[in-house]
């Protein structure tokens, strides 16, 4: 079964498995302070678990847990609160606290998404000079999960690259990939923090995804046509 159709959720549909539940259906931008938005999730989740007490309830969440500059934000609070009520409720669960994810579509929030439009568009780009990002192919999410399924369930893991990319390194492959300048003002600020992908890592090597810039020039071409 899956919630959502989203980013996230369009990854399962072609392995929908009718003992597993997959909740991409939360609040996906790390912006929004809406309290009737975190609600929603919150009632959607304690039904979709109280209907289907027997199933595997998988829930995505965020890195951005770990980024100093976001973790008192009222999105990062609700994933907490999220987690600790799934904890508590579910039988079986798995959460996925997953970094930038990319891939066709997805919401303009979403930080390539953002910065191809703003590029294309002459708009000015604000970037952060210290601070860092975890981009990674929402197919590596899909895959990553369904292996974690079979080995930790009922625990928090981490879904992410091996290596984070500093905001200038992503604008300076998107100028390159788009042919085009980017209009940036730079910030002597910003945050930087790691992930731990220890567990996931054999992963990126068995499917040669190994070298950081290879892997962002390969998700530009494979999600962003010129």
């Amino acid at each position: 079964m899956i919630i959502g159709r989203g980013l996230i959720a369009n990854i399962f549909k072609d392995i929908n498995k009718e003992d597993i539940i997959f909740f991409a259906s939360g609040v996906s931008n790390s912006l929004e302070t809406d309290a009737n938005q975190f609600r929603r999730e919150r009632d959607l989740i304690e039904k979709t678990i109280e209907e289907n007490p027997t199933k595997k309830f998988v829930y995505f969440s965020t890195c951005s847990i770990y980024d100093s500059s976001k973790y008192a934000s009222a999105y990062v609070l609700h994933k907490l609160d999220m987690e600790n009520l799934i904890e508590k409720i579910a039988q079986n669960f798995l959460i996925c606290r997953v970094s930038n994810a990319v891939g066709n579509g997805g919401n303009s929030n979403l930080l390539i998404n953002y910065l191809v439009n703003n590029i294309k568009e002459n708009n000015p780009i604000l970037v952060h000079q210290k601070a860092t990002r975890n981009l990674i192919d929402v197919e590596d999410v899909g895959n990553i999960t369904l292996r974690l399924l079979d080995e930790k369930i009922n625990t928090i893991q981490n879904i992410a690259y091996i290596d984070n990319f500093s905001v200038l390194e992503i604008v300076f492959a998107l100028e390159k990939y788009l042919s085009k300048s980017a209009i940036i003002k730079l910030l002597n600020k910003g945050e930087s923090y790691t992930i731990d992908t220890s567990y996931i890592v054999d992963y990126f090597k068995k499917n040669n995804k190994m070298i950081k810039m290879e892997y962002l020039n390969t998700l530009l071409k494979r999600y962003y046509k010129i």
